[in-house]
């Protein structure tokens, strides 16, 4: 199963759990997955079907384009991260 790292403002949702090991081959399993065992986080990371626009996904420390189409592997390290934005 795949280490999920929560972000803190996501936490009230999981019981204040920081990491959790959820199964899924792809981030979009693992969303699901995850939504299954902690309702209401789908919502926070998911827009319709993509990941929103306010957040990036990073696996096993690369930011991944793909989004929730990202693959996952059984030792992944999942981490969804707020998006930065650039400028002046």
């Amino acid at each position: 199963m795949a280490t999920v790292f929560v972000p803190s403002l996501m936490r009230k949702l999981t019981d204040d759990k920081g990491t959790l090991e959820v199964p899924g081959t792809t981030v979009r399993e693992v969303i699901n997955n995850l939504e299954a065992e902690y309702p209401g986080t789908k919502d926070r990371l998911v827009d319709k079907f993509k990941i929103k626009s306010s957040i990036s996904v990073a696996v096993d420390g690369e930011i991944s384009p793909l989004g929730i189409l990202a693959k996952v592997g059984e030792h992944s390290e999942v981490h969804f991260l707020p998006a930065i934005g650039g400028g002046y």
